[in-house]
């Protein structure tokens, strides 16, 4: 049985429950997070990479948690954050060779065992993967955790108005890229 928000950030706060807190936060947040941030980078290597990021940076700052939003809330925009900058940076790598420039995100879908590219799940994936990033984590969040619009503005720092055409957009791109490939 997970214990609530409250208590746990309560429990953070007291040294000696900090890290029985933090576990059951974990335990508590770490699947729900880890499908968040595999949808948005892809390998399960890089959400593994990502999750820890995230974990050391609630651990760093939940102390200072203001409480103005939900627990979920807040680590959903750490995770989002944490996939945009890590995603950010896999562009800005330089190219050296062709095996870096055949590592995209399509190419690593591809790559899965169990690809095949005439079922929906994956051309799915594939089409998601051609969006933008930021469409790619709203249509995420929209669409496989069916989070409201009032949530996702707080962890994307955006209007709902702004969220639901992006939202729009990127349901558009999905549904061409599905009917044309």
């Amino acid at each position: 049985m997970h214990l609530d928000d409250i208590t746990l950030i309560q429990q953070f706060k007291q040294p000696d429950l900090k890290e029985k807190a933090f576990t059951d936060i974990v335990k508590k947040y770490q699947e729900k997070l880890y499908w968040h941030i595999r949808r948005l980078v892809v390998t399960h290597d890089d959400a593994n990479d990502v999750l820890q990021n995230v974990f050391i940076k609630v651990w760093n700052g939940l102390e200072n948690f203001r409480e103005d939003s939900k627990l979920y809330t807040w680590l959903y925009r750490i995770a989002t954050n944490e996939c945009l900058t890590f995603l950010d940076k896999q562009k800005k790598k330089p190219v050296i060779d062709i095996t870096e420039i055949e590592d995209s995100l399509s190419n690593k879908i591809k790559a899965e065992n169990n690809f095949n590219a005439n079922q929906l799940e994956w051309k799915l994936q594939l089409a998601i993967q051609q969006l933008p990033e930021k469409q790619r984590a709203v249509f995420t969040l929209r669409y496989y955790d069916e989070m409201p619009y009032e949530e996702m503005s707080k962890i994307l720092d955006t209007s709902e108005g702004a969220l639901k055409a992006s939202y729009h957009h990127a349901a558009k791109k999905i549904e061409e890229f599905i009917i044309n490939n």
